[in-house]
């Protein structure tokens, strides 16, 4: 017997189920797939029934090698793991999708020095890793330029009321109406950079007040001021799963978050408005085994606000979130700005993809009973 096998006979302990010896599998967001002697699957975490899209009674008892295209990379994998002569080795490979296109992951194959077992598999999407990636620099990226804008705009603040008074005082010495327009003109645009001023300072203003809200009160409440604003020439289609429990944060946050975004949307969508085509749809889902902030949620709530606009720029795209930034005339480049920056203050992220006819941002929030398994 082997050395693990042996050690258990000793203390007349039973070798557990896979189930149950692999329990602590089911707290990873990769996938992992254990592979017994026999070349096949002995088990699979809730992550791996995720990526391959079936259920771990189907793909318990699954030659590992039929999962893949490269077939050949697998049983080398499994040949040197026996062999003793595998510790840790990375693979680039594509997975069997029926009906879809194969899926690349990038594979980690570890030896368990097991004879029953030899072999486990850990599997990570590639473009969820580069996904992954790309928002922790997105939130750093986004905190850096937070504190830097609370520190220009409580420095443009003070000496911004001092221009004002001055124009003020000014204005009362000056003896004609036509000079007077000049100290109005300086007046109007102090409360200008002030209202912007404002704007900025505003998510760190008010006090949070959080608590479990039904999301769609919030979606709805969107829907209902957008149609106000456009009444002619929009459609706003709701795609909604009444299942979504409860979200737990800042309801007016969220509110205004995601009334930044559906407001963008239809800003954006303005000639076809005119044309009388144009369409914004709001869709829920429930997502499972969710990284936020660099945190695991077993449950999130996926909100999705798409149009069917001109899409975003190449140009634009990496620079969408930061302040000042618009790609439409007379925008002052706050609205996504605020949005991101509550979103994120309530655990949350937001993301897009856009290509010409279809813009899809996406928040994604975690649920209340993910706060419950995670807290």
């Amino acid at each position: 017997m082997s050395g693990p096998t042996r050690w258990l006979s000793l203390r007349r302990s039973p070798v557990p189920e896979p189930a149950t010896r692999y329990a602590g599998l089911e707290l990873l967001s990769t996938a992992v797939i254990v592979i017994d002697a026999d070349a096949r699957v002995a088990f699979a975490n809730q992550s791996a029934e995720h990526l391959f899209e079936v259920s771990r009674r189907i793909l318990v008892g699954q030659l590992v090698s039929r999962l893949f295209i490269d077939e050949i990379v697998i049983d080398r994998m499994l040949a040197a793991a026996r062999a003793n002569d595998l510790g840790q080795r990375r693979q680039l490979l594509e997975l069997r999708r029926p009906l879809r296109d194969p899926l690349a992951v990038q594979a980690t194959a570890t030896a368990l020095y097991d004879e029953a077992t030899p072999l486990i598999l850990e599997l990570i999407e590639i473009q969820q890793q580069l996904k992954v990636s790309r928002e922790e620099h997105n939130l750093d990226l986004s905190e850096a330029s937070r504190r830097l804008l609370r520190s220009l705009a409580h420095e443009i603040k003070n000496p911004l009321g001092g221009i004002r008074g001055a124009a003020q005082l000014l204005e009362s010495e000056l003896p004609s109406r036509e000079q007077r327009e000049y100290t109005r003109v300086v007046i109007s645009e102090a409360d200008r950079l002030q209202a912007l001023v404002d704007r900025l300072l505003e998510p760190h203003r008010s006090p949070r007040v959080v608590a479990d809200f039904n999301m769609h009160e919030v979606t709805e409440r969107v829907r209902s001021v957008i149609l106000a604003e456009f009444p002619r020439g929009l459609t706003v289609t709701r795609d909604y799963d009444a299942s979504v429990p409860e979200v737990r944060g800042d309801r007016e946050q969220l509110i205004q978050a995601v009334l930044n975004v559906v407001r963008n949307a239809a800003q954006a969508l303005a000639p076809r408005i005119a044309a009388g085509d144009a369409e914004i749809v709001l869709v829920t889902r429930v997502a499972r085994h969710v990284t936020l902030s660099r945190r695991l949620y077993r449950l999130a709530l996926e909100l999705h606000v798409i149009d069917n606009g001109p899409g975003i720029p190449d140009a634009l795209k990496p620079h969408v979130f930061y302040p000042l930034v618009s790609g439409r005339d007379g925008g002052n480049g706050l609205g996504l700005t605020l949005a991101q920056t509550f979103v994120q203050q309530n655990d949350g992220m937001i993301d897009f993809d856009s290509r010409p006819g279809r813009t899809d941002f996406r928040i994604v929030l975690p649920l209340r009973e993910a706060w419950r398994d995670t807290r």
